[in-house]
């Protein structure tokens, strides 16, 4: 799954200005750390949708995906 989120999903999405991080994946949920536009995103659940039906798709599992949001430091100043 790791390979999968970092060599297919990765880069459509730093396509858009995103980046996504694997984290874990165990018992069918799948950790993800969004950054860069992704961070931001107001429709991120459709980019999980599509996330989750891609993997769906290639790999023929169903997840469940817990997206974490972590914008860069220095928007804090």
């Amino acid at each position: 799954m790791e390979n999968y989120i970092c060599n297919t999903i990765g880069p459509r999405i730093r396509g858009d200005g995103g980046w996504v991080e694997f984290v874990s994946y165990e018992d069918h949920c799948l950790t993800l750390i969004f950054r860069g536009e992704c961070s931001k995103c107001a429709i991120l659940n459709r980019c999980l949708d599509w996330i989750r039906q891609e993997i769906l798709r290639d790999l023929k599992e169903e997840v469940t995906i817990n997206p974490i949001c972590r914008k860069p430091f220095f928007w804090d100043q």
